[in-house]
C-alpha cells in the first residue's frame, strides 16, 4: 500500500492530501530514510513524521485497505510521540 493511502487508513494522519504533503516535504520518513507519497510500506517497516510541534514514530502492525474507525488504532503500534497528532 502507498504511504500516503496508509497514513490516511490508519487514520495517523486524518486526509490524504495532508499526508502526501508531509512526504512531499521530507517529514515523513521509513526505516530512516525520507519517503515519498508512493512509498509502499509493509509490516513491519518503521514510519516517523515531524510535526509543527510533535514527533511521532510508529511501527506498522497491520495492512489493510478499509478499516473501521475504531480499528483503525490497531494497525500500528505507537513507539515514540503523540497519538492524537494532526495537522
Amino acid at each position: 500500500m502507498r504511504l500516503d493511502k496508509y497514513l490516511k487508513v490508519s487514520r495517523i494522519i486524518k486526509r490524504r492530501t495532508v499526508a502526501k504533503e508531509a512526504c512531499e516535504n521530507g517529514r515523513v520518513s521509513i526505516n530512516g530514510k525520507v519517503a515519498k507519497p508512493s512509498t509502499e510500506v509493509k509490516e513491519g517497516d518503521i514510519i516517523e513524521i515531524a510535526f509543527a510541534s510533535k514527533f511521532l514514530k510508529a511501527g506498522i502492525t497491520s495492512i489493510s485497505e478499509h478499516v473501521k474507525k475504531e480499528d483503525a488504532k490497531n494497525m500500528y503500534e505507537i513507539l515514540l510521540g503523540e497519538e492524537d497528532t494532526e495537522e
